[in-house]
C-alpha cells in the first residue's frame, strides 16, 4: 500500500492519504498538502483525518456493506470520534474512476478536492439530505475558498 503522510496537523493528530493503485494521475504530493491546510481550518485544534483512493470494485462493496446500495458512488464517509490521542475526523473514501468520470473540464484535481471536502463535512456531521441546505451553503463558501486555485 502506498501512504502519503502528512505532517501532522497538530500534536493530537495526522493527515494520511492513501492510494494503494497508485492512480498516474493523482497528484498525491499537492493533494496530502491541500489537505493538510484544509483540516486543521476544519477542525482548530487538530485532528487525525484519513482519505482513501480506490477503484470501482472497492467502492462496490464498501457502498453494498455500509449503505445496502448496489454500484460504485463517488464518496463514502466514516466519521471519527474523540479518542484518547486525539480526535479523528473520520475516513473518506474517493472512487477514481467515478471522480474521473464527474471531474469538470478533465480536471481530477478539483474534482477529488470537491469529494475530499464534501467527505469531510459529512465526517463533521453535516447531512445535505436532511438540514435545509445548511451543508450546501457552507459547502459552497468553502469551495471557493479552498478548491478555486488552491488545489
Amino acid at each position: 500500500m502506498s501512504d502519503t503522510p502528512g505532517d501532522p496537523a497538530s500534536s493530537s493528530g495526522e493527515i494520511l492519504l492513501q492510494d494503494p493503485n497508485r492512480y498516474p494521475d493523482v497528484d498525491r504530493p499537492s493533494l496530502a498538502a491541500w489537505l493538510r491546510r484544509l483540516v486543521p481550518e476544519l477542525v482548530p485544534g487538530g485532528a487525525s483525518f484519513t482519505a482513501r483512493l480506490v477503484g470501482r470494485r472497492a467502492m462496490s462493496t464498501l457502498n453494498r456493506e455500509f449503505r445496502g446500495k448496489q454500484g460504485a458512488t463517488d464518496v463514502l464517509s466514516f466519521p471519527g470520534e474523540e479518542t484518547p490521542e486525539g480526535r479523528h475526523l473520520g475516513d473518506v473514501v474517493i472512487c477514481v474512476p467515478v471522480a474521473r468520470e464527474q471531474a469538470p473540464d478533465g480536471r481530477l484535481d478539483l474534482e477529488l478536492a470537491r469529494l475530499l471536502l464534501h467527505g469531510a463535512l459529512h465526517c463533521l456531521g453535516y447531512d445535505h439530505e436532511t438540514d435545509r441546505g445548511e451543508m450546501q451553503r457552507l459547502e459552497s463558501r468553502l469551495r471557493r475558498r479552498w478548491i478555486r486555485g488552491h488545489v
